[in-house]
C-alpha cells in the first residue's frame, strides 16, 4: 500500500517538460532520462543532492517516481528546492501497465510511461499540511498504543480476578485509575479501594464495586498491571507533547488569517481523546478561511482537524465533489463486460474515507438528524456496511462543498426528512399508476 493515494486529474502539461524516472530502493536510486545511460545514486543526503544536481544539468523538470513507503519523502524535498517538479505515481499503475522488471528497466519504465501520459500523480499537500499531519497522525498511532495497555490492565486484572472493569464502564477514568494505583501502591481492602471512587459510582455501584474487588492478588499480576498503567500514562504523555506540538503549528499557520466568524450553532463536544488545545474550533475554522466543516453532521473540530491535515483546505485539487469521493474510495463503480455487469467498490486504506464512516456510525445512533433518516433507508434495502458507506459519502460531499464554496448546512431534522421522502414516494406512485392507467386511493384512518 503506497503512502499517497492518487487522483484523477491529468497532467495536461507533461509533454512540455523534460522527465526524468527515478526507481527508489533502500541503499540507491536509479535515475533514467531520455539518450542517456541509466545512472546510479547512493540514497545518503549528499548523495540525493548530487542526483538532483545531475538531473538540473541536464534541464529535467519533472522527476517522476512511485510512492514507496516514505522511500520518496526526502528526495522530494531536495528536489523541491532544485525546483525540479516531484510527479509522484501509484506504483501499482505502472505495474498493471506491464512491462520489464529491474531497477535499471524501472526508471526507464516509468518514464516511458510519463512521456506516454499513462500515469497519473498522486495528491501531495502543501508543506504546512503535511507538517500537520505528521502530528496528527502520530497523535493517533499513540493513542491506538495507549489503548492497547488498557487492554493489558484488563488481562492482569482479570487474571486476579477482579472484576472491575465489568461494574466501571472505563477503567482508564479517575475513579478506576485512583483504584489500580492503590492496588499497585499495596492496598488491598475492597472497602477503601471503593471510597476512592467518585460520588455517583459509590452511590449506585458501591457493592458492586466491592464484590468485583475480591480476587487473588498475586504479585507477578500486580506487576504485569504496573507495567500496563506506566506504559499507558507514558503514551499519554506522548499524546500530550503531540497536542503541544499541534497547538503551536496552528498558532503559527493562523496568526495572520481574519478572525473567526461567530459559530451559527452551538459547538459539538468531543466525547473522546479531546486535544489539549486552546480555542481549538476558532482556530481549525480560521486555518480554513472561515469556514466552519463542524456544522456537518457527524463532524467535531477533532475530525475536521484530522481531515484536513490529509487532503487540506483547498478543495480545487478535485474539480467536483465526484471527484473527490471517488478518490476517498467510497463511490460506487460499475464494471462491466459482455453481459456481465456488477458493482466493485475500489479497496482503498484512505485516512480521511475511515474518518467519514466513523462519522456516519455516530449519525447511525443519532435520534433527530436527517441524515439518520438517509441511513436507516439505505439500510433496509442494502444493509448496514453499504449504509455506512453511503452516508459517508453525503458526509464528503458535504465537507466538500463547505470547504470549497462555503455552502453552509442546515439541519432540517428527521421528520421534516421523513415527510419529504414520503411526498416523493407518492409522487412517483401516482406516475405509476397513471402509466398504468389505475388511480391511488389513501385508506381511512
Amino acid at each position: 500500500m503506497k503512502d499517497e493515494p492518487e487522483i484523477t486529474a491529468d497532467d495536461s502539461q507533461q509533454a512540455e517538460h523534460i522527465s526524468a524516472g527515478i526507481d527508489i530502493g533502500t541503499e540507491a536510486i536509479y535515475i533514467s532520462i531520455k539518450g542517456q545511460p541509466v545512472k546510479n545514486f547512493a540514497t545518503f543526503t549528499e548523495d540525493l543532492i548530487d542526483a538532483a544536481r545531475y538531473l538540473r544539468q541536464h534541464g529535467v523538470t519533472v522527476a517522476v517516481m512511485e510512492a514507496t513507503g516514505v522511500l520518496w519523502l526526502p528526495l522530494m524535498e531536495i528536489l523541491e528546492t532544485f525546483a525540479i517538479d516531484p510527479y509522484l505515481v501509484n506504483g501499482a499503475h505502472a505495474r498493471a501497465i506491464g512491462g520489464r522488471k529491474s531497477d535499471v528497466q524501472d526508471c526507464q519504465w516509468l518514464d516511458h510511461l510519463h512521456r506516454a501520459g499513462l500515469l497519473r500523480r498522486c495528491f501531495i499537500p502543501e508543506e504546512s499540511i503535511r507538517q500537520l499531519r505528521t502530528y496528527v497522525r502520530l497523535r493517533d498511532d499513540h493513542i491506538g498504543i495507549a489503548a492497547s495497555h488498557v487492554q493489558h490492565m484488563q488481562k492482569a486484572l482479570e487474571l486476579m480476578n477482579l472484576k472491575l472493569h465489568n461494574v466501571i464502564s472505563q477503567i482508564q477514568g479517575a475513579s478506576g485509575m485512583r483504584i489500580i494505583k492503590a492496588i499497585i501502591a499495596g492496598e488491598r481492602d475492597a472497602r477503601k479501594l471503593v471510597a476512592l471512587c467518585d460520588k455517583r459510582i459509590r452511590t449506585h455501584k458501591h457493592d458492586a464495586v466491592v464484590r468485583s474487588l475480591q480476587g487473588f492478588y498475586k504479585p507477578e499480576h500486580v506487576f504485569a498491571l504496573r507495567q500496563a498503567v506506566e506504559c499507558w500514562e507514558f503514551y499519554h504523555q506522548q499524546i500530550a507533547a503531540c497536542d503541544h506540538a499541534i497547538g503551536q503549528l496552528l498558532e503559527e499557520l493562523t496568526q495572520e488569517l481574519p478572525p473567526a466568524p461567530p459559530p451559527t450553532h452551538a459547538r459539538k463536544p468531543i466525547r473522546h481523546h479531546r486535544p489539549d488545545i486552546d480555542n481549538l474550533d476558532d482556530k481549525i475554522v480560521r486555518l480554513s478561511n472561515g469556514r466552519d466543516a463542524t456544522q456537518i453532521p457527524g463532524l467535531t473540530a477533532l475530525t475536521v482537524m484530522q481531515a484536513i491535515s490529509e487532503v487540506g483546505t483547498d478543495m480545487t485539487r478535485w474539480p467536483t465533489k465526484k471527484h473527490f469521493t471517488a478518490w476517498l474510495g467510497l463511490a460506487p463503480r460499475r464494471y462491466a463486460s459482455g453481459k456481465r455487469k456488477r458493482d466493485r467498490r475500489p479497496k482503498t486504506h484512505n485516512r480521511v474515507a475511515q474518518i467519514f464512516r466513523e462519522s456516519a456510525q455516530s449519525i447511525a445512533a443519532s435520534k433527530h438528524l436527517a441524515l439518520r433518516g438517509f441511513y436507516y433507508r439505505i439500510r433496509a434495502k442494502a444493509g448496514p456496511k453499504v449504509a455506512n458507506v453511503a452516508t459517508a459519502r453525503k458526509i464528503a460531499e458535504l465537507f466538500y462543498n463547505t470547504m470549497r464554496y462555503g455552502i453552509d448546512y442546515v439541519e432540517q431534522g428527521l421528520e421534516r426528512y421523513d415527510a419529504q421522502y414520503r411526498a416523493q414516494q407518492i409522487r412517483s406512485l401516482e406516475k405509476r399508476a397513471q402509466q398504468l392507467g389505475l388511480t391511488l386511493a389513501s385508506l381511512p384512518t
